[in-house]
């Protein structure tokens, strides 16, 4: 594979501390509540119904870390936002400790409007950057999850090579890093490279059903073949409801690895 040049970041990006965080607001439409930055971008959405289910796709397409690492203690969650995959993590993988780190306050703020549990022995939110959150977490991580955005888009904090190498550094050694990139952003082949170069290849990219993400798994080891991926007994212990939201998309993820290795 041919490699991008990575540029050098600059001091402005990495090194200087970040503003103020900008406040994000809740907008309510019947049963859905969404939040959003601003209305040129969706952060999260739920139904206040169903307020564990996963409501928007490319939710779904991270749970995929579930086919490479289903005996998950504990997972980190860079980004709270709605609190999506926090939520659906903390119902349906009860042998799990959930940590949050969430930079931004006024989101946390509004915890309660996404319905978002309360802290207890096995889940948490901390208001920490998320850079430094990795920092502190060396080789205890089985699972981490980063969708860290703001009202100007993924911080580069969040994206350098350094960062990647701290996840790399977080991970146990059959651990699974999950990140969310926007896929037609012009530093998305970069941040791929930079991902390589922390995991020494192990990285599989699935772009998620509505094509403007693309979901990037990266671990220590090389994934498994597909074909010993049983899907039905990866997901037998979990709820009908949870089940049932994951079931097809993790097909199509198996699908997408299939046509990966054909393509190589």
């Amino acid at each position: 594979m041919q490699w991008p040049t990575l540029p050098e970041p600059a001091a402005s990006e990495e090194n200087s501390p970040p503003g103020p965080a900008a406040p994000p607001f809740m907008r309510v439409d019947g049963h859905p509540r969404s939040l959003y930055f601003s209305l040129d971008e969706l952060q999260s959405r739920m139904d206040s119904r169903r307020p564990f289910d996963l409501e928007v796709d490319y939710t779904r397409t991270m749970m995929g870390f579930l086919l490479f690492r289903p005996a998950t203690g504990n997972i980190a969650m860079i980004g709270l936002g709605g609190g999506s995959l926090a939520k659906f993590c903390y119902r349906h993988l009860p042998d799990s400790r959930i940590t949050v780190a969430e930079i931004n306050p006024h989101v946390i703020a509004l915890r309660r409007d996404f319905m978002i549990p309360e802290d207890d022995s096995r889940f948490a939110v901390v208001q920490m950057d998320g850079a430094d959150f990795m920092a502190t977490h060396a080789g205890a991580v089985d699972a981490l999850l980063v969708d860290g955005f703001g009202a100007e888009g993924q911080p580069p904090a969040l994206c350098s090579q350094a960062f990647y190498d701290s996840c790399a550094q977080a991970l146990s050694p059959d651990g699974i890093l999950v990140v969310n990139l926007h896929y037609d952003s012009p530093d998305y082949a970069v941040c791929v490279a930079r991902l390589q170069r922390s995991f020494s290849g192990a990285v599989l990219e699935i772009p998620a059903p509505e094509k403007s993400n693309c979901i990037i798994f990266a671990g220590h080891r090389a994934f498994p073949p597909r074909r010993s991926i049983d899907i039905r007994k990866l997901l037998s212990g979990m709820a009908a409801d949870g089940r049932q939201q994951l079931q097809q998309e993790f097909s199509r993820v198996l699908w997408c690895m299939n046509s990966a290795d054909d393509a190589d």
